[in-house]
């Protein structure tokens, strides 16, 4: 059988629209992975199409665009088509999550325009939060605060945004959640404040005194 891989070269063929392949990926799942905007374009209007469509792993279409930095294109695409900005993959996760672990600032935007809700947790109890505050991205942060995102949640490792950014060593990121108003006493599994998975002096430093400066004790 020809894998679907290939079949996005030759989408003359309608039948070739449902073809699925190991992955259960379709020619739109590949199309949009490839970011190929005329096959893109030329399946959205097929009879048989669903924007909706997911893969073995639970992926749709727009969760594939929004993980990428240049298909803002195909993005508007499939919401004019009414894409769903709420589905969940096999763990979880949501087109949101995908967008703030990429830092896709405009296509997050978007997704929130379209009512996506920065509330989802996934398997892990990640929120898009969680995965912006580990990326660093503070107008992503930002952004998804704005879009009432919850500010303390923890994973399912006890870990807040406030433990991600600072574990990663994000400074700024981490000023921007004490500014919020982060809990600095919440401890993670392992029993560890945020401040305390700092991972080295300079940004520890940094992070004190930018908590000072707000009148916010961390130690």
């Amino acid at each position: 059988m020809r894998s679907t891989k290939l079949a996005v070269k030759d989408m003359a063929n309608p039948k070739l629209d449902t073809l699925r392949d190991e992955d259960d990926r379709l020619p739109l799942h590949w199309a949009v992975s490839y970011n190929h905007l005329p096959i893109v374009t030329m399946l959205v209007q097929r009879k048989n199409f669903d924007v909706d469509a997911q893969d073995g792993s639970g992926w749709t279409a727009l969760m594939m665009a929004t993980s990428r930095k240049d298909a803002e294109t195909i993005v508007d695409l499939l919401l004019k088509k009414d894409a769903d900005v709420n589905m969940k993959t096999n763990n979880g996760q949501t087109a949101l999550h995908f967008a703030a672990s990429k830092n896709n600032l405009d296509v997050a935007r978007t997704l929130i325009s379209h009512k996506a809700s920065a509330r989802v947790k996934d398997k892990r109890g990640q929120l898009a939060l969680h995965r912006a505050a580990a990326a660093g991205s503070v107008p992503m942060m930002k952004l998804l605060l704005d879009a009432k995102s919850p500010l303390n949640a923890t994973d399912m490792d006890g870990m807040t945004a406030l433990h991600h950014a600072i574990s990663e060593g994000h400074g700024d990121a981490a000023l921007l959640l004490l500014q919020a108003g982060a809990e600095t006493d919440k401890k993670d599994m392992d029993g560890h404040t945020a401040i305390e998975l700092v991972p080295d002096a300079k940004t520890r430093k940094f992070i004190l005194q930018a908590a000072e400066r707000e009148g916010i004790d961390l130690e």
